[in-house]
């Protein structure tokens, strides 16, 4: 452990979780805690994505889908739009 100043905390996770950090940490021959520091190091460094595009495109949406690409900007595409039928 390189930080001498560690505090230990307490989380649960399911069954299978635990079935498969003991499987990776005894494939890479680490122990379960620095497969989990190293995890969350890497979770919590990656910026948030706070748009609904930056999401969308996290989730692989964007482009995924054929079809006219000026929807936003041609005004013939948004006829009727918003209104009752």
């Amino acid at each position: 452990m390189s930080d001498m100043s560690s505090q230990r905390i307490t989380i649960r996770i399911s069954e299978s979780l635990v079935k498969r950090l003991k499987k990776q940490a005894g494939m890479k021959r680490r122990s379960e805690s620095a497969l989990v520091r190293e995890a969350l190091e890497k979770y919590l460094k990656e910026p948030a994505s706070s748009s609904a595009r930056n999401l969308a495109q996290d989730a692989g949406l964007i482009g995924c889908v054929r079809g006219p690409s000026d929807l936003s900007t041609n005004r013939k595409h948004l006829e009727g739009f918003g209104k009752s039928r």
